[in-house]
C-alpha cells in the first residue's frame, strides 16, 4: 500500500491538471467564437437572404466555403455529384472529428423578421427550420477547434460537412454513397429547436417516392366516355392512402403532395403526380407500409383504367442515438448555462406566439436534463441518420424560435433571421465545440462512443433508400 500511494497520487495529479488543461482549451475556444460571433451573424443572415432550395443552395454554399478557405481549411466542392455539397478540412491524422452543416430553405415560406405573418418576397422560399443557422454555428464550431489545432493544443483533423438538400431529396445519402464520410471517427450534430439538450432521442425513417398516372385525354362536356381519366386515379389513390390511416400503427406518418391533377377544367386530364411520404420508427418497421401503399397505386390505376408508374425518391434512417457522447454535450450545455434574453425579446416571442394562438410562454433557453432516449419519439426525419448508421454522430438541440410556435412555418422564419434564432447559433457553436474539445483529447471516450456505436449497430448491414442513378438536380417544383 504504501508504494501505490505516490502513484495514486501522481495519477490524481495528473487528472487534475489534465482537466485544468481542457478547460484551458474550452475558454480559448469560446472566446474564438465570441471574437467571431458578428461574422457568425454576418453570415447567417446572408444565408437567411438568400433562402435557397434544394440543390440551388449556390450563393449559401458559397458564403460557408469563402469563410473556411479565409480561417485555412481546404475545401473539396462538387462532391457525389452535388455541385452545393462539400467538405472543409484542417489539419492531419487521427482523430478525424466531423461536424454537419446544412443550409438549404423551405419553399413558400418566405417572412421578415416580424412576429406576425409577413411576406418578403412573394412566393419566396424562406429557412423555416433555421438552417441558416445551422450550417453557420457547425463552421463557427470548426473553426474554434481549427484554431486550437493550428497552435498545437489539439492532434488530428477537424472536417466539415456541407451537407444541401435536407429538406427534400437528403443530400447526405449521395455524399455517404461516395465515401465522403469514410474514415471519420466522430460526426458532430445539431438542429435548431424551441428547446435546448443534448439530443439522444432517435428521429423517425421515411420514404418518399413519386407515383405517375397517365391515361387518355377528352373533351370534359363534349365527349368524357372517351376519356381516361388520371385524376380519377389520383383521388382514388389518396382516398385509399386516407383510409389506410385507421390501420397503421400510431408511429406511423403518411403524407402527400399533389403536384399535378390538370391543367384546366375543361379537359379530362391524361396525366397526374403525387410525391408520396411514409415514416416509422425505423427502416424495417415503414417498409410494409410502403408495401402497402405502393399496391395501392396500382389498384387505383385499375379502378381508373389508366397506366401508373411508381418512383423511389429517397429515404432515410432513423438517427442512432449515442448516449455517450450525449452525456459530454449534457456537461458543456451545463457548464454554458442557459440561453438568456432581453425584455424586447421576450415580447417578440409572446407576440409572436399570441398570433399563432399559442400558449404566450415565451422562450424557452434553459438547459434540459439528460432525457431517457424513448422507443418511440416521434417527431420529425434527418438524413443525419443515414450518416449515424455509418460513423457515431453525438447531437444538440438549441432553442432558437419561441416555444411551441409552428416549425417549418413563417414563425421560425422570422426567429432564425433576428436575435433570438442568433443567440441560439452562437449557444450551439460553444456546445460543440466545447465536446469536440473533450471527443479530441479523450481517447477513452472515443473508444466509448465506438463501443456504443458497434453494440447498437451489431450486425445490421446498412442499405439506403436510393437507386444507383445521381441526384436529381434537374427536379420541377
Amino acid at each position: 500500500m504504501k508504494n501505490f500511494l505516490p502513484i495514486l497520487i501522481l495519477m490524481l495529479s495528473f487528472g487534475s491538471i489534465n482537466a485544468q488543461s481542457v478547460n484551458k482549451l474550452k475558454k480559448e475556444l469560446l472566446n474564438s467564437i465570441e471574437q467571431k460571433s458578428d461574422e457568425l451573424i454576418t453570415m447567417s443572415d446572408n444565408i437567411w437572404h438568400a433562402a435557397e432550395v434544394a440543390f440551388r443552395e449556390e450563393k449559401s454554399a458559397q458564403y460557408l466555403m469563402e469563410y473556411a478557405k479565409q480561417n485555412g481549411f481546404d475545401v473539396d466542392s462538387d462532391l457525389a455529384g452535388m455541385p452545393t455539397a462539400f467538405t472543409a478540412t484542417f489539419g492531419e491524422g487521427s482523430p478525424v472529428i466531423g461536424i454537419i452543416g446544412e443550409f438549404d430553405a423551405l419553399p413558400g415560406l418566405s417572412q421578415t423578421t416580424v412576429p406576425y405573418k409577413n411576406e418578403l418576397t412573394e412566393g419566396g422560399a424562406g429557412h423555416g427550420c433555421g438552417h441558416n443557422l445551422f450550417g453557420t454555428a457547425s463552421l463557427g464550431a470548426a473553426v474554434a477547434i481549427k484554431e486550437l489545432i493550428e497552435k498545437g493544443s489539439l492532434k488530428g483533423t477537424v472536417k466539415y460537412f456541407g451537407t444541401p438538400a435536407e429538406e427534400k431529396f437528403f443530400g447526405k445519402l449521395w455524399m455517404i454513397r461516395d465515401g465522403v464520410f469514410d474514415n471519420v471517427d466522430v460526426v458532430m450534430d445539431w438542429h435548431p429547436a424551441d428547446k435546448t439538450e443534448a439530443n439522444v432521442q432517435p428521429s423517425l425513417a421515411l420514404v418518399d417516392f413519386m407515383v405517375e398516372f397517365t391515361g387518355q385525354a377528352s373533351h370534359a362536356s363534349v365527349d368524357p366516355w372517351n376519356a381516361r381519366s388520371a385524376s380519377d386515379a389520383l383521388e382514388l389513390y389518396t382516398s385509399g392512402i386516407n383510409a389506410y390511416r385507421e390501420h397503421v400503427k400510431p408511429s406511423v406518418r403518411m403524407h402527400y403532395h399533389i403536384q399535378d391533377a390538370g391543367q384546366v377544367v375543361n379537359v379530362v386530364p391524361d396525366y397526374s403526380r403525387i410525391w408520396v411520404r411514409v415514416r416509422d420508427i425505423t427502416k424495417d418497421g415503414l417498409q410494409p407500409v410502403y408495401d402497402q401503399v405502393r399496391k395501392m397505386a396500382g389498384g387505383a390505376a385499375i379502378m381508373a383504367n389508366v397506366e401508373h408508374k411508381v418512383s423511389l425518391i429517397s429515404g432515410v434512417h432513423d438517427l442512432l442515438p449515442n448516449r455517450t457522447g450525449g452525456a459530454v454535450m449534457q456537461k458543456n450545455l451545463e457548464t454554458l448555462g442557459d440561453i438568456q434574453y432581453s425584455e424586447e425579446e421576450i415580447m417578440f416571442a409572446l407576440e409572436m406566439q399570441r398570433n399563432n394562438g399559442k400558449p404566450e410562454i415565451g422562450i424557452d433557453g434553459k438547459i434540459r436534463p439528460l432525457r431517457e432516449t424513448l422507443d418511440s419519439p416521434g417527431g420529425g426525419s434527418t438524413d443525419s441518420g443515414d450518416v449515424s448508421y455509418n460513423v457515431p454522430v453525438v447531437s444538440l438541440a438549441a432553442t432558437t424560435a419561441p416555444k411551441g410556435v409552428p416549425w417549418h412555418s413563417w414563425s421560425v422564419v422570422a426567429s432564425s433571421g433576428m436575435s433570438i434564432g442568433h443567440k441560439g447559433m452562437l449557444h450551439a457553436a460553444k456546445a460543440l465545440g466545447m465536446t469536440m474539445v473533450d471527443i479530441f483529447k479523450d481517447n477513452k471516450l472515443r473508444e466509448d462512443i465506438k463501443k456504443e456505436f458497434d453494440e447498437k449497430i451489431g450486425d445490421y448491414e446498412y442499405d439506403a433508400y436510393l437507386d444507383p442513378g445521381p441526384p436529381p438536380l434537374d427536379y420541377v417544383d
